[in-house]
């Protein structure tokens, strides 16, 4: 969540460090860190002043409330913590920018030149990724499994015994109609106990 952050701060960092000023434009970053800093502090308990403590309703009543959960005291160190969290994430990033300005400038250049860029064209500039391509691979094993990792499913068990386990039968399709085969209600007669009295 902090690298999130961080990453959102980046244009306005960049606007720090290559042109020495701010303008208006990340407003949305900034509401969007605002609002992730606080929910980190005030929600998650992921803040050691505040403690494993959460301020969450799940119920909704807070929001026709005229008063917070917590006292005075307590949203005073809130804000202080949430806005030393942000400052936090402002500062790094404009330190990872700093570090590779010279590769910044050339990304810039890239867009200009092209508008839009893939992932071959920050290898160029930046180098490959710190992790290798087995971990990375890893990493989104559970997302997109192989096929040779994918188990096949029989279409019938008939009734039988798998495992020890009893199968139920699973209705056969019929092939040329890509539906499921069913009697003839015409031509299958009812049981000798079930036929209609005639008399």
């Amino acid at each position: 969540m902090f690298d999130e952050m961080t990453a959102a701060l980046g244009g306005r960092a960049s606007e720090q460090v290559n042109f020495g000023k701010v303008s208006t434009g990340a407003l949305n970053d900034l509401e969007k860190v605002t609002k992730q800093a606080y929910n980190m502090v005030v929600f998650f308990g992921l803040n050691d002043k505040i403690g494993n403590i959460s301020y969450y309703d799940s119920t909704g009543q807070q929001e026709y409330s005229f008063t917070k959960p917590y006292s005075e005291k307590t949203a005073e160190i809130i804000d202080q913590e949430v806005k030393k969290l942000v400052e936090k994430g402002y500062k790094r990033a404009k330190e990872i920018l700093t570090k590779h300005k010279e590769q910044l400038a050339q990304l810039a250049n890239k867009l200009l030149e092209k508008e839009v860029i893939f992932s071959n064209d920050l290898e160029a500039i930046y180098g490959k990724r710190p992790w290798d391509k087995e971990k990375e691979e890893d990493l989104y094993e559970n997302d997109d499994p192989k096929p040779e990792n994918k188990k096949e499913i029989p279409e019938s068990t008939d009734g039988k015994e798998e495992n020890g386990e009893k199968k139920h039968p699973v209705e056969k399709k019929d092939k040329s109609s890509n539906t499921t085969a069913r009697p003839d209600p015409e031509k299958t007669e009812p049981p000798a106990d079930k036929k209609p009295d005639t008399k």
